[in-house]
């Protein structure tokens, strides 16, 4: 992804949740996706998907079991 693409897609999110806290950070092997945190805590993995043409973006998160509430 593109730095403009990342800034767009940061924004999208604070502005969507109204939080100021998500960041969006590069993977090192990888173009086509970044890592997705919430102040420190990483959440999730957002996805760049071109398919025929038509841009989009998957966000990826798991939740464990354990980290449900009683």
């Amino acid at each position: 992804m593109t730095e403009v693409e990342v800034q767009k897609l940061q924004k999208y999110l604070r502005d969507k949740f109204g939080n100021e806290n998500f960041r969006l950070v590069d993977r090192i092997k990888s173009e086509d996706s970044v890592e997705v945190y919430l102040s420190e805590e990483f959440i999730g993995t957002l996805y760049r998907d071109d398919e025929d043409g038509e841009i989009s973006y998957d966000f990826n998160m798991a939740i464990l079991e354990m980290d449900l509430p009683q």
